[in-house]
């Protein structure tokens, strides 16, 4: 399965966070997910700018691999099992059979990744004005930060929502890498 994101995101302070969770619509209890990040030694990917991930959520993975697009990031998805998903972290990467396929068109082999490690996400989203707002509380290698996000299907859209927020609580905008970006940029460095 592929599909086109579009997405605005802002990086929040606690207290801006915790401002947007309590007078906004977004629900108490979050939802977990975990990211597993991969990469070839000499990242590879990031220099097409791309990503590829397993994320783990309700007990379901998916192996994600995001490209750059015009209209947004085209994300190439594979549902994978457990077994599959262990197989991957393992080292023991073929599963995936559409992500596979797409990085070998790209002159990559699954054989030639990595497991970096993993970000855990508390995720909390609703639906208002035509577009997803997301509150994400995420955690790597020791560090927390908060994030909007705003999902939509048009640009319009999704830009008019996020400066509508920003504006409303007196946010400043930021520059907001994404996060397998910050998760990288993160990384001990021996």
């Amino acid at each position: 399965m592929q599909e086109i994101e579009i997405e605005y995101k802002n990086l929040l302070g606690q207290e801006e966070f915790d401002r947007l969770l309590t007078e906004l619509s977004f629900p108490h209890t979050p939802q977990i997910q975990t990211n597993h990040y991969f990469e070839t030694a000499d990242f590879t990917l990031q220099g097409l700018g791309s990503a590829l991930r397993i994320r783990e959520k309700n007990d379901a993975f998916t192996l994600t691999l995001k490209e750059p697009h015009p209209d947004g990031l085209l994300e190439t998805h594979d549902p994978l099992t457990q077994q599959e998903a262990n197989q991957w972290l393992n080292g023991n990467k073929t599963a995936g059979k559409r992500v596979v396929k797409r990085l070998a068109e790209k002159g990559i082999s699954s054989r030639d990744f990595i497991y970096f490690g993993s970000l855990t996400t508390k995720r909390r989203e609703f639906h208002g004005n035509h577009v997803l707002y997301v509150l994400d509380e995420s955690h790597y290698h020791g560090i927390t930060d908060y994030e909007l996000e705003i999902e939509a299907t048009s640009e319009a859209d999704g830009r008019q929502a996020i400066n509508a927020i920003l504006v409303d609580f007196n946010i400043r905008k930021r520059k907001t890498p994404n996060k397998i970006q910050r998760f990288f940029a993160a990384l001990p460095r021996h």
